[in-house]
């Protein structure tokens, strides 16, 4: 298996070394691409207005002027391009992406680069207590990335989604498990908190049933979004699958209903 990881963070960010262990659990051959300097936010943004730019470090190592977009890019298409990547992997992040989050992360945007052409991709994450002041215990996925990802592919996923695993703020040991849901918005998980004062709830669930859920449709399930923050939170891994698409199934079908029914108001010689 060839393994391509990318983060958002930058070439010297310690998530990446993590992620590099992670990944020589499941192959030998692993590819690092990564940008230069922080590109945390940058999104699913490209570099356009002047050339991308990639320096050869060394031993399967490359650094590129650019996003995490341009770097799977660079390494899929040019890169690899004789023997594409079977994996991409975008982390380990200093901070979790959950919720809202993916939105603007880079880390989550290296993932879906990675799914639009074509290859099964995970984004990884790393939650902290305080962005600012907290420190990442980053031997938490040191010590359980590598089985999660095992598992993770020994399960398999459709094509075209997306794995977003965030690991706990917690030691190794006190990790309970892992739980698989869908995305979900903070508000709704706000407005829970504040019913409960503001307690965070413990959940026990089992990851094997497979909910699937597309960027831009947020289900109003205050449940399913505790769930999901509770385990960033309070030791378990959590593991998010979200889709690249970004097309309205429910909407879609609304507008084309409207426009028949335009055409059909037309038709009949009514203005």
């Amino acid at each position: 298996m060839r393994v391509l990881i990318t983060n958002d963070d930058g070439i010297e960010a310690p998530g990446l070394d993590v992620l590099e262990h992670i990944a020589g659990a499941v192959s030998k051959d692993v590819w690092v691409v990564a940008p230069e300097t922080d590109q945390s936010g940058a999104s699913h943004s490209l570099t356009l207005a002047e050339p991308l730019r990639m320096r050869d470090l060394g031993k399967q190592h490359y650094a590129v002027k650019g996003t995490p977009t341009d770097c799977v890019i660079m390494g899929v298409r040019f890169l690899l391009k004789d023997k594409p990547p079977d994996l991409v992997l975008s982390g380990v992040n200093r901070g979790q992406n959950l919720a809202d989050d993916v939105n603007y992360s880079g880390t989550v945007a290296g993932a879906i680069e990675g799914c639009l052409l074509g290859v099964p991709s995970i984004a990884l994450s790393l939650a902290i207590g305080n962005y600012e002041t907290g420190k990442p215990i980053w031997d938490t996925p040191m010590r359980h990335g590598g089985g999660l990802l095992g598992k993770l592919l020994k399960a398999g996923w459709p094509e075209g989604v997306v794995l977003n695993v965030n690991f706990p703020d917690c030691q190794p040991d006190a990790v309970k498990g892992m739980v698989g849901k869908p995305e979900n918005r903070k508000e709704a998980v706000s407005k829970l908190f504040e019913s409960v004062g503001g307690k965070l709830i413990e959940w026990y669930l089992t990851f094997g049933r497979h909910d699937w859920l597309v960027i831009g449709e947020f289900p109003d399930d205050k449940a399913a979004a505790a769930a999901v923050l509770a385990a960033a939170a309070g030791g378990s891994l959590s593991d998010v699958e979200t889709t690249p698409a970004m097309t309205s199934e429910d909407a879609h079908a609304t507008f084309v209903s409207a426009g028949k029914a335009a055409k059909a108001f037309r038709s009949a010689g009514r203005t």
